[in-house]
């Protein structure tokens, strides 16, 4: 589940890294002192030039790429920015190998810690004789228990364990109060990607090999009747499923702010014990919480009150088997990997061993893993990587362009033909308080009191969980800190925060999305527009509820407000129309956030990049001008291709539209384009006029 999981901060989705068989064939390193792709940062060979741009704007640009690449076997997506993550995974593992030559037993220093971390991940040979004994704490404290109190109890560690909860909580900003942070409390996630998967009859094959794998996982456990226990498990989470929202309602900032008394909590849903879970969750007497799915909790609770005891124990045993699958010996690893990876994502191979403890220690397992940074140490990987590979001058330059990318949206709210006077003050108030954060914090985290061991991996993570949310949980009674980061430094992502922030990190910061050795347009296309992206994030259909104070607040006029719907309305209607599957069709609902942004990014960055030429003339290079260029960077940017059991599983789970869509969905409603790039009335993605969706 992780901390991440019911955090408000809107965050895209990192992808998992691939093979350095393949990236050594993709492009140079990106410290060669060369762009990274093409002569200035386009690939031109990746071109399918017999396409037109108006035909499929993203096969023109990536269309021979896309004919040239399969998706490795160990990868369920392979993409331009899985190269990015691969280049961050060869440097680390260089850092961590180099860590781990020096590391003692139980080492005292940073590095020391992650390199014994890293030695112990690669033990195999222990972590085989070991079978599932690194778990049986949490086994016979689950075997243990005698009413649902107990078992409530356990739910209430699992942030700091590998036990797992019904309901999901987190430390985090009060959106109604940001001077002070508040406990947050929702559904948990489920077993499989989403509730779809049990209700749907598409998801039969997904659902029965989750019962055959849950049958595995126990008995490897040596849980008593796997067979009747699987059976049992995933009946109750099909219940569970019934009772929870659509991770479209999950969206819904109005509707998952409910602050109560823990009181008013126990009587919304009296048959789930409050008291046991937040006590042994490190909580008990907080004067209040705040609920995310209200009217689901009721029937959550009841859901639990009503299953037999025994179903909830195997169901918790199972939980613990499959989040610590990774992390122990070959056949639970193996068994975790065919259904999470093969049968949910369509990857036919494991990553190699020094892949996986990379992601283990420093965070991002993928699709393999429980949350973002559950049971790393990510931060401390991050001041290592940071430290050799960011250095000051490349945070500069990228602070340098988000300046610009601030001024162009100013320029873009002030010139809107749709927003009344009062509203566009509000937006442009809000705008002036976003904290752009580069690179890596200013503050580092204290690992001095978390023991790592060299031969106790399993140990490792459930000590590092429980360091991580020990700090979260201090850090509730104290002020807001608005130069917190919620990303380390390394990962290969970025987002816009509760704090009004946007977090940029290293990993992110290299090609394709920036090259300090490209042409100044493919920049702007691709970091400039990705830049923009979480920046209109504070404005989009979510966004846009919260104030330039950070509160939940309606800010804008009736007429405005009306205006932004109607506009929103359409662009849901244009993407619910995409089928990237025959009979798979996108949800504009739920994505409607993401692609508000992509749209609002790439104007936003087309802005900044004709300003930034301060009225000289940009040259043409093979034939492109540079505001063509600025397209080709956006483009080139989502380059990649996914596996079908992974487009299904994304377009009923994921927030954000497959790649081509964020590509050709967006191009299609922006004027300059048709322009640029000879579009007509004759081209399969030409919209009219008056049918272009323009809101930021």
């Amino acid at each position: 589940m992780g901390l991440r999981r019911i955090f408000i901060g809107l965050t895209a989705h990192a992808l998992l890294a691939c093979s350095a068989a393949a990236l050594a064939a993709e492009a140079p390193p990106p410290d060669s002192g060369q762009p990274v792709y093409g002569t200035w940062g386009f690939d031109l060979e990746g071109r399918d030039a017999a396409t037109r741009p108006g035909a499929d704007f993203f096969r023109y640009a990536n269309g021979s790429w896309l004919d040239r690449h399969e998706i490795p076997p160990d990868k369920s997506v392979y993409t331009l920015r899985i190269v990015m993550s691969d280049w961050i995974d060869q440097r680390l593992r260089g850092l961590l190998e180099e860590a781990a030559k020096d590391a003692r037993e139980e080492p005292a220093s940073l590095q020391g810690k992650v390199g014994a971390y890293y030695r112990a991940f690669m033990a195999e040979d222990r972590v085989e004789q070991l079978g599932a004994t690194p778990i049986e704490p949490e086994l016979a404290a689950i075997r243990g228990t005698r009413s649902r109190a107990a078992l409530a109890g356990l739910m209430g560690r699992s942030n700091a364990s590998f036990i797992d909860s019904v309901f999901a909580f987190g430390i985090d900003v009060d959106l109604k109060d940001p001077s002070r942070y508040a406990l947050y409390i929702g559904q948990a996630d489920l077993g499989l990607p989403d509730r779809d998967y049990y209700l749907q009859a598409g998801f039969a094959r997904q659902k029965a090999a989750y019962r055959a794998y849950a049958t595995r996982l126990l008995a490897l456990a040596g849980w008593p009747h796997p067979d009747q226990s699987a059976l049992d498990l995933v009946a109750f989470e099909t219940r569970i499923a019934r009772a929870s929202w659509s991770r479209t309602e999950q969206r819904d900032v109005d509707r998952t702010y409910n602050p109560m008394a823990v009181g008013e909590l126990e009587r919304l849903a009296p048959e789930f014990p409050w008291t046991a879970f937040l006590g042994e969750a490190g909580l008990g007497g907080l004067p209040r919480v705040i609920i995310r799915e209200k009217s689901a909790f009721p029937k959550l609770a009841r859901v639990v009150a009503t299953t037999p005891l025994p179903v909830l124990r195997a169901w918790a045993a199972f939980r613990v088997a499959d989040n610590s699958a990774p992390y122990l010996a070959r056949p639970f690893a193996e068994a975790h990997f065919e259904l999470h990876g093969r049968t949910l994502s369509g990857q036919q191979q494991q990553q190699p061993r020094w892949q996986r403890a990379i992601h283990a220690i420093s965070g991002d397992f993928g699709s393999d893993a429980r949350g973002d940074t559950f049971g790393t140490m990510g931060w401390a990987v991050g001041e290592l990587y940071t430290d050799r590979y960011f250095p000051p001058s490349a945070k500069a330059n990228i602070e340098r362009m988000v300046s610009n990318l601030k001024a162009a949206f100013h320029a873009r709210i002030e010139a809107l033909d749709w927003m009344g006077p009062a509203t566009r003050a509000e937006a442009l108030r809000k705008l002036d308080t976003y904290n752009i954060k580069v690179g890596y914090p200013d503050h580092r985290r204290d690992y001095s009191t978390l023991v790592i061991r060299d031969d106790d991996v399993v140990g490792n993570v459930r000590r590092a969980a429980a360091h991580e949310w020990d700090f979260f949980r201090h850090r509730y009674s104290g002020p807001v800190d608005r130069d917190a980061w919620g990303m380390t430094p390394q990962t290969n992502n970025a987002y816009n925060g509760s704090l009004r922030d946007i977090v940029l990190p290293a990993g992110v910061l290299q090609a394709p999305i920036f090259d300090p050795n490209a042409d100044p347009a493919i920049n702007y296309g691709a970091a400039g527009a990705y830049i923009s992206h979480e920046l209109t994030h504070g404005f989009d259909d979510q966004g846009r509820k919260i104030d330039a104070d950070g509160r939940i607040r309606d800010w804008w006029t009736a007429t405005d407000a009306k205006e932004f719907e109607s506009r929103a309305a359409r662009l849901r209607a244009q993407y619910s129309a995409f089928e990237p599957l025959p009979g798979v069709h996108v949800n504009g609902e739920l994505t409607l956030g993401e692609n508000i942004a992509d749209a609002g990014g790439l104007a936003i960055a087309l802005d900044a990049y004709r300003a930034s030429l301060h009225g000289q003339p940009a040259p043409v290079l093979d034939g492109y001008s540079g505001e063509q260029r600025v397209f080709l960077g956006w483009a080139q940017a989502w380059r990649g291709k996914l596996s079908d059991d992974y487009l299904r599983k994304m377009v009923v789970s994921d927030p954000h539209s497959p790649r081509m869509y964020r590509v050709n969905g967006v191009v299609r409603n922006v004027d300059a384009w048709y322009e640029l790039f000879g579009v007509t009335p004759g081209d399969k993605m030409y919209v009219p006029p008056a049918n272009r969706v323009h809101i930021w």
